[in-house]
């Protein structure tokens, strides 16, 4: 899987391309063009290798195509070779996090990643409570109708429960999407620490998280989209580092039967 990633790298006009959605992500085609020496048809032949290589996501807004960087091929290189090289992991990390505060920057976020197992099982993943509590460290109970709410149990015995807290879509195994969580009272005092921060973030609008399931052979394409946040938003600061992590546990979970590492809060 790492052969793509790296011939994908080896080209200088495709690192170009991904330090300019590095800088700058969510960008058209016609947006990426802007300022290159390059015509239009070979920017788009970059992209086709740099999206077949898992190293850009895209996501539909309207009849614009937008492009973005996704780190699951960093990320899994780096958990192949870090305990083995130290230097190589720290400049992975670092990389890796400067990729992934570039998402805060923006209002949308998108992370692709491929995992061996069937949709319905990955389905069962996303909403069955015990699953997502092992890879997660959250329990999330719904009976997963459009419609229906979704209630949170967080550790330190932390219940999040809002009726705006809902399910929006809900087609199994295929899709699923649901609101963000709502930031209670219960939360503050279970986590002091984040109170500064977090009291900004309870004034943004509610975001949206959906789930796309899409079979390929033996693998599942599993596209997340995190969308609908403020502009500088505090909770896609959050998430868009958070997720990689949640992710990555969920596919080292499904494929080996234990999480890659403990659990933590959304």
């Amino acid at each position: 899987m790492d052969d793509p990633v790296f011939k994908a790298l080896a080209d200088p006009s495709r690192r170009r391309l991904l330090d300019r959605l590095n800088h700058r992500n969510g960008q058209t085609l016609r947006q990426l063009c802007a300022g290159l020496a390059m015509a239009r048809q070979s920017v788009s032949k970059h992209l086709a290798i740099l999206e077949a290589a898992n190293l850009v996501s895209t996501h539909w807004r309207g009849r614009e195509k937008l492009h973005f960087l996704n780190p699951e091929p960093i990320n899994a290189i780096a958990n192949r070779w870090m305990t083995r090289y130290d230097r190589a992991r720290a400049d992975a990390i670092a990389q890796l996090k400067d990729a992934l505060e570039q998402h805060a920057m923006n209002t949308c976020f998108v992370y692709t990643t491929y995992i061996k197992t069937s949709p319905e099982r990955l389905w069962s993943a996303l909403t069955d409570p015990a699953f997502t509590q092992r890879y997660w460290g959250v329990s999330l109970v719904s009976d997963w109708h459009a419609g229906s709410t979704v209630t949170w149990q967080l550790p330190k015995d932390v219940t999040i429960a809002d009726e705006r807290q809902v399910v929006l879509a809900s087609d199994p195994p295929r899709r699923l999407s649901y609101t963000w969580h709502t930031l209670t009272p219960e939360f503050f005092i279970a986590y002091p620490d984040t109170q500064e921060t977090m009291a900004r973030a309870a004034d943004e609008r509610r975001s949206k998280v959906t789930f796309d399931i899409e079979p390929m052979g033996e693998l599942v394409k599993l596209t997340v989209t995190h969308d609908d946040f403020e502009p500088g938003s505090v909770i896609l600061s959050g998430v868009s580092q958070g997720w990689p992590a949640i992710l990555a546990s969920l596919k080292t979970l499904m494929e080996t039967g234990e999480p890659l590492m403990p659990a933590a809060v959304g």
